[in-house]
């Protein structure tokens, strides 16, 4: 099982650096469900963008649970696979850096294959809207968490290598805790969170790209580590005069040793 404290570590720092990712997939609902409830001002309704925010966090852990799961079955199939699912998610961390600092719509693929699902649960959403309860704040968060977004899947990926549902829910959770400052914020005033956001894009994109190596640098040293661990435990197991443990054992005892033979001589 992967350490869980520094996978959900790297989660927060993914979530809190994303965040403006996350505001451009994300912020159209913010503002959704606050125009419907028709607040005058949003800072009074600051429990709802909490709400569905929490709501939103809650899906993340569900997902990281499942997820985890999956990975426990394959680890027990494929001791060695935790390492390369690491590799793949620092890979896409990287991808979404890139994509959030210069536009690529790199990851289009991956999130078109996450909406078949998506288009299953979104229309759900509209029965919430306008917001008038916390409960139907949570609710809208709850669907919302399934949008398919390519920042969401790669801590997804991280979350599998701890194979422990509790573990692959607590580092959703972070992930999901990254993001809610910028998401709060959003709904308290959305045209000067995207003026800002739009000015910090390439900024944010590259925190993301180094954040995606330093994920992807933690498997490759553990890995360098576990190699230098084998090549000093067959170093010692080796004698030194080059024979092995096995032939000295069969060789026959004389019954002397040097100072007997001195005294012949």
């Amino acid at each position: 099982m992967t350490e869980i404290w520094p996978v959900a570590t790297a989660a927060l720092a993914a979530g809190f650096v994303g965040s403006a990712h996350c505001f451009g997939m994300c912020s159209g609902i913010s503002g959704l469900f606050a125009v419907g409830a028709n607040v005058r001002s949003i800072r009074s309704e600051i429990p709802k963008a909490i709400a569905y925010n929490a709501g939103r966090v809650l899906s993340y852990a569900f997902l990281g649970m499942v997820v985890a799961l999956l990975g426990k079955t394959a680890v027990s199939s494929i001791p060695d696979l935790a390492a390369p699912v690491r590799l793949a998610s620092g890979l896409l961390i990287v991808l979404v850096g890139l994509q959030l600092a210069f536009g690529w719509r790199i990851l289009a693929p991956l999130e078109t294959a996450g909406s078949t699902i998506w288009r299953r649960i979104a229309p759900a959403a509209k029965r919430l809207v306008p917001v008038e309860t916390t409960t139907q704040a949570i609710g809208l968060g709850l669907i919302w968490g399934w949008l398919p977004c390519g920042l969401v899947y790669s801590v997804l990926l991280l979350a599998a290598t701890t194979a422990e549902p509790a573990g692959g829910g607590l580092v959703m959770i972070a992930f999901g805790l990254g993001t809610m400052p910028a998401m709060i914020a959003t709904g308290v005033s959305a045209s000067k969170i995207a003026q800002f956001m739009s000015g910090k894009r390439l900024g944010a994109g590259l925190l993301i790209v180094v954040l995606g190596l330093a994920t992807i640098a933690m498997p490759v040293m553990a890995l360098g580590g576990s190699q230098d661990h084998a090549a000093h435990h067959v170093g010692h197991a080796m004698p030194a005069d080059g024979g092995t443990a096995d032939s000295r054992a069969k060789r026959p005892d004389t019954g002397y040793d040097c100072a007997t033979l001195n005294r012949h001589d």
